[in-house]
């Protein structure tokens, strides 16, 4: 599994992040072509407080979020809505980390109406994406994200987060 999951928040415990992440990371690893025996994620399994204050060390945002991202890499591409830049193995396995708050996100589960599992794993989806050089700021990478999310979602069995069928969702950071 590629993902080392640190649980500072122990409600994520009982709704199986670690096995979730380790799904997730793996099924976008996969999707992109990438052996997931082959990479290393860590993620933090924290509270609103804890997000909130990374969120403000990090960027500069004093607010409670419901994904962070930390690339160990810039594999952005430089074009607009062009896919990122695999990350080439070798001696470093590490694509980065994450941290992923509770409380926020049963908050935009239940918003939603969506089971808690399906929203976390659409997060961690979208946060190896960021560390896979995917964002959404401009709006042809914004387009290739969330079809890419779709697809591994899909694979999943775990429902269009974008769809209206489903409710409103708050975006992902």
């Amino acid at each position: 599994m590629p993902v080392e999951v640190i649980v500072e928040e122990p409600r994520w415990q009982a709704e199986g992040l670690e096995a979730l992440a380790g799904r997730a990371a793996s099924a976008a690893l996969v999707h992109l072509g990438l052996d997931p025996d082959l990479w290393e994620i860590s993620l933090l399994a924290c509270d609103d407080s804890r997000i909130m204050a990374l969120n403000g060390d990090f960027r500069g945002r004093r607010a409670a979020t419901n994904v962070l991202s930390w690339p160990a890499e810039d594999l952005a591409p430089e074009e607009p809505g062009a896919r990122p830049h695999p990350p080439e193995a070798g001696i470093e396995p590490a694509l980065g980390d994450i941290a992923i708050a509770y409380e926020t996100c049963a908050r935009e589960a239940q918003e939603a109406g969506r089971p808690l599992a399906d929203h976390a794993t659409h997060l961690v989806v979208h946060a190896v994406l960021h560390l896979l050089g995917y964002d959404h700021i401009r709006d042809p990478d914004a387009t290739l994200m969330e079809t890419t999310e779709i697809a591994i979602l899909g694979k999943l069995g775990v429902p269009d987060p974008y769809s209206s069928d489903i409710g409103e969702t708050a975006p992902p950071t």
